[in-house]
């Protein structure tokens, strides 16, 4: 009797200890997915990006379920500072899913972090060229959508960034007087950023420049320039005097 009992006991505690072992409901995709979004509104970047993460690997998550998954990761991925793996979350909705109503922001958020990747307009300008590209995706793709309206004012912001790196480089090389790689940095400002804040004073500079080198009708036909389209750039009497331009 005594080793039945001890027998019996010991099953018991084996059974009990094999019970403890079972792996825990499976949580739905969906129910991930709304405590992931609860998480990232709150500012709890972590959470919800571990949430995120099990619905978009083995969860079986499948269609605008997990369309929206890989959008929140990539907002929690911009949050911490994950620029090119946000934007390829963002690229993963807009190419994967593009008739989901998340696709034109996805494809605008996909340029946004690019765009943080270039910071300064002395650097490379590989990521913001693909941002520019990117938000030139979306207003061909989505013209409609309110986030191709987004994406034209964030096209300029870029602009001005772009504007300014030829500038510079037009000063540089200014500096150094080899004028001829001066005046295509320059012309390059005027041409293609002509909206930039860069584009006056662009002008302003090839007008030294010509008169430096006594390129006058140059100096005339830039003066003429810069009175017909930036009448109140700065420092435009001083380098173009009233009666320089006219014919």
């Amino acid at each position: 009797m005594k080793a039945g009992a001890v027998l019996g006991a010991f099953l018991l505690a084996a059974v009990a200890a094999c019970g403890g072992r079972r792996e825990p409901p499976r949580i739905p995709p969906e129910t991930l997915l709304e405590e992931a979004k609860a998480l990232y509104r709150q500012g709890k970047i972590g959470p919800a990006k571990e949430r995120l993460e099990r619905v978009t690997s083995g969860s079986g998550a499948r269609g605008p379920v997990l369309a929206e998954a890989y959008y929140y990761l990539g907002e929690c991925e911009f949050a911490q500072g994950l620029y090119l793996e946000a934007s390829r979350q963002f690229r993963r909705v807009a190419d994967g899913f593009p008739q989901h109503p998340l696709a034109p922001d996805a494809l605008l958020r996909a340029g946004d972090a690019l765009a943080q990747l270039w910071k300064e307009p002395e650097l490379d300008p590989e990521y913001g060229e693909n941002a520019m590209a990117t938000y030139r995706e979306l207003m061909g793709r989505f013209p409609e959508s309110r986030a191709a309206r987004r994406a034209a004012l964030k096209m300029n912001a870029l602009a001005e960034r772009f504007a300014e790196k030829d500038y510079k480089n037009g000063i540089f090389y200014q500096r150094l007087k080899a004028y001829d790689s001066a005046i295509i940095y320059f012309r390059s400002v005027v041409a293609n950023y002509a909206q930039s804040s860069f584009a006056p004073r662009a002008l302003i500079k090839l007008v030294e420049i010509y008169r430096e080198l006594d390129y006058n009708e140059e100096l005339r036909e830039t003066c003429q320039h810069l009175r017909n389209y930036y009448p109140d750039a700065d420092g435009l009497n001083e380098v173009c005097p009233p009666g320089t331009g006219t014919s």
